[in-house]
């Protein structure tokens, strides 16, 4: 019986009416069912003998209702039965005395069921409908069989997996409905088989690939929805041929490519929504052809070069109720036709450059609070439009959105100068979607601004405002969230309240002295948690945050940044002031669209505060300056360890140390340090590495820092201090640790670093359960970018060519949102490039060199590729590969993968404690990236940019016919090959974590070999 596509607008009604029609039909129908051996389920007609069903389905049907608590009794002998509350379990009616019943309809949509589809279920070879929606169920699904099957609805569970070939074989399915679950990989070719299917939904799931052409096969097709999941590529040709559909929505992918001309053939088409893709413009003239359009979207069009289009002729479109065309490269006015249009209700062209002079009426619109028009809902903001109105004159109106905005491209960038008059301030504070509140002696201002989904609001006492936009389906739906009852009593107050969009919230602050201000924002999850009408699955809740329009955070998810379901997360920012601030939270094709008031973008406070003089971030010619004087430095660096005899032959170790003299960041004195570590208590101490332990230090300034205290006595000690200094200082990069100074001090050899939150990988892999939890798919993926952008950075992008050496977990820090940061320079070497090093002194990690440098002495950026890919494989399995012994009953990380590579079975590594929560497409292609990353032929593997633009997705994986296996011990290898023939051993695994203790910032289990 099919489901009505929320939201779907316009007036045609194209869908089949299934359960009216049915009912009617059922109704006539005598149900003689009965279980033979329980009363669990019973259909009973008085006047007809009670025939059993068939065993097999007996069975099937027992499994089910055995998923649930909550399932009432079922006694009813059709769908009109009040006790049935809607839900059935229906027979045919050719049953007698003699022969057995079979199960026709079955629908337990909204019980509770819980638990995995049984696959008995296939059994019930005469199921025409199967409802099973809004359930928590879960797992894969079993292989259907059943031919007469015509309507399957599994939409609001959390079944995951990829969706079954096996669904080739129902071929009288007309309906299907998948959406709102875990689903993965790519969407099944053989779907196009299914030529009688007239409806087909797969949105809020985690597809990804591209479209499968053979969907042009379904030539019946009236709805098609792939909304929010990860698709990419072009819309096929093949979809020429479906020439009925009514409805298409795609919005919320990676789409690209030119916008075909495959809607010409779209005649019947009333809703088409393309929001949050990456087309290539202009929008195709075709469009015109679509007279039958009610909805039409599209956003984030980009013409080649830059180039700006003009408004496309929509002027046949006469029962066009909503149009959105968002930045889509717009130049011109906008048509006189399109304020004619008799039932537009919904007009976005938000972010265009769009000019001429809006209608009066719509300005007289702006300034009515009381909005009976039929054009109410309007959103041309940010655009060059002549205004002749003031726009603070257009404020109070919770429909209509006509702020310019303060880009610097904007005809009215005056305008925002206007709002201040002689005020300028220098700090703002802002309890989103609240009342005003004091917290720690500044005041929050209110902002509890009933307006609606698009509309600017503008606070005069405090000279900042809101642009909000989107689409509200429903008319009083709310824009604030609040929801005091699930924090926590020691819960901040700021934290009790957000303020909520459908797609866009732009915040402004006006009136600010220029300078340097640091920008904190306060997120938290809240108001839908406890939600009993929350379906299974929350949607996903991603959106994009600009500041000073330049992107911070790029598919930023609140849920997996805060600690626990209550708590908070709070992002610093720093930043340059000219008059005007500006916060952009956005939805740019990724989370959910589907309940705009409960899954947009969200934010619970703001502040904004001038940054201390002496944390003032340095200007553009003192940066420059800075990196002349650095690469000065470490040039004149080089010449006195030359001459000190630190790059060949011998010298004192008090000579060595008169190299820091150059160096150019802060020096701190020995008392600091020991006041800031409390004279290096032990209760501060993070770790022991191989030339000393860590402590964590806190300056008088609050700054928290992490000190590492090496050996003055140790020679390699003060090889590991200069080398440091003098390869880290020179190197600024997101993904690299800060080395914030040093101090050397009699014996005392002490280098200070930026402080991280979470450690070490090595800690969060191996050593904390905490942790661990919290690494999940995406969050592995992300550590795993940041490591190979960092080595990018290293290799190809800085002035100095650097090839680190000693890669490995414990040389991978983890900061208060798990973004990775490389450490420890101690064995960096410069890379003189296209040559190759030959050391005689071989420095690093066992397990994680190279093979040609570890046994022959050759060094190039290849080898840090190397060891790259022995961490990938570690993060993925979840394995240490530092706790190989030869001698011990552990197996050799890289021997284990490459016997499971031969096997065809590599996907066996990737770490249980995941589950089934994580893309089998992306973990295969980074366990196959890692296997060529160790491939023992330095030339076969890729280099560090190519391996981000595979895992980005910008690139292919380009595969090797190299056989060579990673030990040369067959004794190993045979250990490798005998732990995968017992699973139930895993203890025989390399799981252990290394000797050393706690890591951070560490050079564990290194070697250094003279040869």
């Amino acid at each position: 019986m099919p489901k009505e596509e929320e939201g779907d607008m316009g007036s045609i009604d194209f869908k089949l009416h299934y359960k009216s029609v049915g009912l009617v039909i059922l109704l006539l129908l005598t149900t003689n069912c009965v279980l033979t051996t329980s009363s669990a389920w019973v259909a009973d007609a008085p006047a007809t003998p009670k025939t059993p069903l068939l065993k097999q389905e007996e069975e099937a049907i027992k499994a089910l209702l055995s998923l649930t608590t909550g399932l009432q009794q079922l006694a009813c002998n059709s769908v009109s039965d009040p006790q049935c509350d809607g839900k059935s379990i229906i027979c045919d009616d050719n049953c007698n005395n003699t022969t057995f019943c079979h199960v026709i309809e079955m629908d337990l949509s909204r019980n509770r069921l819980r638990g995995s589809i049984p696959p008995s279920l296939v059994q019930l070879q005469s199921l025409s409908m199967l409802d099973l929606s809004d359930n928590s169920l879960g797992g894969n699904l079993p292989p259907f069989q059943m031919k007469s099957l015509h309507y399957m609805y599994l939409s609001k569970n959390k079944l995951d997996g990829p969706i079954p070939k096996s669904f080739v074989n129902l071929t009288s399915l007309v309906n299907l409905d998948l959406s709102s679950n875990c689903f993965e990989s790519q969407i099944p070719p053989e779907l196009g088989a299914l030529k009688n299917l007239s409806r087909l939904d797969v949105s809020d799931n985690q597809l990804s690939g591209s479209i499968p052409p053979q969907l042009g096969n379904l030539t019946n097709l009236l709805l098609l929805v792939l909304r929010a999941n990860y698709l990419v590529g072009e819309l096929p040709s093949s979809f020429m041929r479906l020439v009925y559909l009514a409805v298409f929505r795609a919005q919320g992918n990676s789409l690209s490519g030119e916008i075909s001309t495959l809607m010409v053939n779209w005649t019947q088409l009333h809703t088409l929504d393309l929001l949050g893709n990456n087309f290539e413009g202009p929008l195709p003239t075709e469009i015109s052809s679509m007279e039958s359009l009610v909805s039409l979207k599209f956003s984030n069009v980009v013409t080649a070069g830059g180039s700006a289009n003009n408004f496309p002729d929509l002027r046949h479109m006469t029962s066009l109720r909503e149009l959105t065309l968002r930045n889509c490269s717009l130049r011109g006015p906008i048509p006189n036709y399109i304020w004619e249009l008799r039932y537009l209700e919904y007009l976005f062209l938000r972010k265009n450059k769009l000019n001429g002079i809006l209608p009066a009426w719509l300005l007289a619109l702006a300034n009515t609070r009381n909005v009976t028009s039929s054009h109410r809902y309007v959103d041309v903001s940010e655009n060059n439009f002549t205004l002749t109105t003031s726009v603070s004159d257009a404020l109070p109106n919770q429909d209509v959105n006509i702020f310019p905005g303060c880009s610097s491209n904007s005809s009215t960038t005056n305008l925002c100068d206007s709002f201040c008059g002689n005020r300028k301030y220098k700090q703002l504070f802002i309890n989103c979607g609240g009342e005003q509140v004091d917290v720690d002696g500044k005041t929050y201002y209110a902002d509890v601004s009933p307006n609606g989904a698009s509309t600017f609001f503008f606070n005069k006492t405090g000279g900042w405002g809101y642009s909000s936009m989107g689409l509200a389906y429903e008319r009083r739906q709310p824009f604030t969230a609040k929801d005091p009852c699930n924090l926590p009593k020691t819960a901040a107050v700021l934290l009790e309240t957000a303020r909520v969009a459908p797609i866009s919230l732009k915040y402004y602050g006006f009136c600010f002295i220029k300078g340097d201000y640091t920008v904190k924002l306060h997120f938290a999850e809240i108001g839908s948690s406890k939600n009993k009408r929350s379906p299974p699955i929350r949607p996903k809740r991603i959106f994009d945050v600009d500041i000073q329009g330049r992107n911070v955070r790029k598919s930023y998810d609140i849920a997996k940044t805060q600690p626990d379901e209550n708590g908070d997360t709070i992002i610093p920012f720093n930043i340059s002031i000219e008059s005007h601030l500006e916060i952009h939270l956005y939805w740019s094709g990724n989370g959910s669209t589907f309940f705009p008031p409960n899954y947009g973008p969200l934010i619970s406070a703001i502040s904004v505060e001038p940054v201390p003089k002496q944390q003032k971030t340095l200007s553009t010619a003192l940066k420059a300056v800075i990196a002349i004087s650095s690469l000065v430095f470490l040039a004149l660096l080089l010449l006195v360890l030359w001459k000190l005899g630190y790059l060949g032959g011998k010298r004192s170790s008090k000579e060595e140390l008169k190299a820091t003299e150059l160096f150019p960041g802060v020096v701190y004195t020995f008392r600091q340090i020991k006041d800031a570590t409390q004279n290096f208590n032990a209760v501060n101490k993070l770790g022991e590495g191989g030339f000393g332990p860590v402590y964590k230090g806190l300056l008088s300034d609050g700054t928290t820092i992490a000190v590492k205290q090496l050996s003055g006595k140790s020679k390699q000690g003060i090889r590991e201090f200069v080398n440091e200094i003098g390869t880290i200082s020179a190197l600024q990069h997101p993904n690299l640790v800060k080395l914030m100074g040093c101090c050397a001090e009699d014996n005392e050899l002490l280098l200070i670093y930026e402080y991280m939150e979470n450690n070490s990988l090595d800690y969060a892999l191996f050593r904390s359960e905490e942790l661990k939890s919290r690494l999940n798919w995406s969050t592995r993926v992300k550590i795993i970018l940041g490591i190979a952008k960092g080595l990018t950075y290293l290799h190809e992008e800085s002035k100095l060519k650097i090839i680190h050496r000693d890669i490995k977990p414990t040389n991978i820090l983890l900061d208060k949102e798990l973004n990775s940061k490389i450490t420890d320079f101690g064995y960096a070497k410069l890379n003189e490039e296209e040559h190759t090093h030959v050391i005689t002194r071989i420095a690093g990690t066992t397990g994680y060199m190279a093979p040609e440098y570890a046994m022959r002495g050759y060094l190039t950026p290849k080898a840090d590729v190397y060891s790259f890919g022995v961490v990938t494989l570690e993060i993925v399995s979840g394995r240490n590969s530092a706790s190989y012994r030869p001698s011990d009953q552990t197996v050799y990380l890289l021997d284990l993968a490459y016997v499971l590579h031969e096997q065809g079975n590599l996907m066996d590594l990737v770490d249980p404690k995941l589950g089934t929560d994580y893309s089998w497409t992306e973990a295969s292609a980074i366990l196959e990236l890692a296997m060529m990353c160790t491939n023992p032929s330095p030339t076969l593997r890729p280099t560090m940019s190519e391996i981000v633009k595979i895992i980005e997705g910008k690139a292919k994986i380009k595969t090797t016919s190299s056989t060579a296996h990673p030990s040369k011990d067959d004794n190993a290898l045979n250990k490798a090959v005998a732990a995968l023939s017992q699973p139930s051993q895993p203890e025989s695994y390399s799981t252990a974590g290394p000797s050393e203790a706690t890591p951070s910032y560490s050079n564990s289990n290194n070697i250094t070999n003279e040869i």
